[in-house]
């Protein structure tokens, strides 16, 4: 008898995280979008701007990883608050967590200030270190505009409010596209970044302006919303105060610190692979780009996630918070077949679109059929993720997340593709086995942390 009520409620479940998940699988592809108009005009502009632009951006986002992951914590927390009915406590939370957006994005910045000081002592070629400096000091003046925006995007998505995540993130790109050609080329009467070792410089400047208006454009809405007028959230300013300040980063600087470590993964494997010659290099950046591409979608499942874990929990519903768990599982597991079929079948069409050097593209396809075997591994693992932190259950996935990435997946990889000889392919036999280590340890991780939900649910 119980089988008639509870089915056609997880398929309402499934269909309620697909249509909040939606707009945030979108709002991903336009961020990765974003660094695919960047490659563009910098290798329009020329060899020396695009490897400026590479090497900036990895030191750019490498390190934004630890506050963007900080700031997961809101959406979980917002969730429960309106699960719980508490939405009068929003307002004042959302406010603190601006502080907290502020500090890291002025902590952020002065990092970025130095940084140039290392691309010496990291073998940074030298013809590439004054356009990678220029660069990094160009996009540093947005990082406050990319945490704040951070923000108020995670609110919205904590209050199952998705779309403007998706609206932003392409009017982002339509500012970025021709503000991005004036300041590198120079045009229209400015005299734009185009000198030698400068055209990387317009292109960070470009970015900077980019994130603040993304940012004042999402505070506006903020303001002028009916839907959140109830929150009161820019009605008066309050000074920082510690408690919610340090509740937020007891949550989310595990996560910070987890999402740093899976994409130092990928940053230190590009690295290595980088030691084995021109051909390896290109055929990796093609077969991880369009991995990248492919994880947009369990990623923005994972949020949706999130945000359906915490508001279950928010109402004191342990089976509830399974249920969403379960949607969210349930979609990756569709949506990664899709892509390990997609790619299966289609990766020496995929390979095309990027290159016609027979010897990149021969090596790029075969990685594209290691890319097929992770797919799933990534979905599991990130949806796990994603449904721990709307338990608000990140210090353990922090340690299991170390444990998998960096105690098996790197050890592994490194010493199949240098010490062994397999090349980039051992190196991606490294990425299968720590993705499917974290996948294993963050579900057992959750199955165990769900069944004491009731017990984590937030105080009335």
């Amino acid at each position: 008898m119980t089988a008639p009520t509870h089915a056609p409620r997880f398929a309402g479940e499934v269909r309620t995280t697909a249509i909040l998940a939606a707009p945030l699988v979108v709002g991903h592809l336009s961020t990765g979008l974003i660094g695919f108009v960047d490659s563009v005009i910098a290798g329009h502009h020329g060899t020396a701007t695009l490897a400026s632009v590479a090497v900036g951006t990895a030191l750019f986002w490498l390190p934004m990883m630890v506050p963007m992951g900080t700031l997961m914590s809101l959406p979980p927390s917002v969730s429960q608050l309106d699960g719980a009915g508490r939405r009068g406590e929003i307002g004042p939370l959302f406010r603190q967590a601006l502080w907290l957006a502020a500090g890291l994005g002025v902590l952020l910045f002065a990092f970025l200030s130095v940084v140039g000081i290392a691309l010496r002592p990291m073998g940074i070629a030298a013809d590439v270190q004054p356009g990678t400096l220029a660069f990094l000091h160009g996009i540093r003046w947005g990082v406050p505009a990319l945490t704040l925006y951070l923000c108020m995007r995670y609110l919205s998505d904590g209050l199952h409010w998705t779309l403007p995540t998706m609206l932003l993130g392409f009017g982002g790109l339509l500012v970025l596209v021709p503000l991005g050609y004036v300041l590198t080329f120079g045009s229209y009467g400015l005299p734009g970044f185009a000198i030698e070792g400068r055209g990387a410089g317009g292109l960070g400047m470009a970015s900077a302006i980019m994130m603040w208006a993304q940012a004042a454009a999402f505070a506006l809405y903020l303001w002028r919303s009916p839907r959140f007028a109830d929150l009161q959230l820019f009605a008066h300013l309050e000074r920082p105060r510690w408690p919610p300040i340090r509740g937020l980063l007891a949550t989310g600087l595990p996560i910070g610190v987890t999402v740093a470590m899976e994409g130092s993964l990928f940053i230190v494997t590009a690295l290595l692979i980088g030691r084995l010659g021109a051909v390896p290099v290109a055929a990796h950046q093609i077969a991880i780009n369009v991995a990248s591409l492919c994880f947009m979608i369990p990623m923005g499942l994972a949020e949706a996630t999130t945000v359906r874990v915490g508001h279950a929990l928010g109402r004191g519903n342990a089976f509830d918070v399974r249920r969403a768990a379960f949607a969210g599982y349930a979609l990756a597991l569709g949506t990664q077949s899709f892509s390990a079929l997609a790619l299966l079948w289609g990766h020496d069409a995929v390979v095309a679109l990027y290159t016609r050097d027979a010897a990149v593209a021969a090596l790029a396809a075969s990685l594209l059929l290691y890319a097929a075997a992770f797919q799933f591994p990534d979905g599991i693992q990130v949806v796990s993720a994603g449904a721990l932190r709307g338990l608000r259950d990140t210090r353990v996935p922090m340690l299991l997340a170390a444990l998998a990435y960096w105690g098996i997946g790197m050890p592994l990889g490194a010493g199949l593709g240098l010490w062994l000889g397999w090349g980039p392919r051992g190196m991606w036999v490294g990425l299968i086995a720590g993705l499917s280590v974290a996948a294993l340890l963050l579900c057992r991780r959750f199955l165990r942390s769900s069944g004491l939900a009731r017990a984590a649910v937030i105080p009335t």
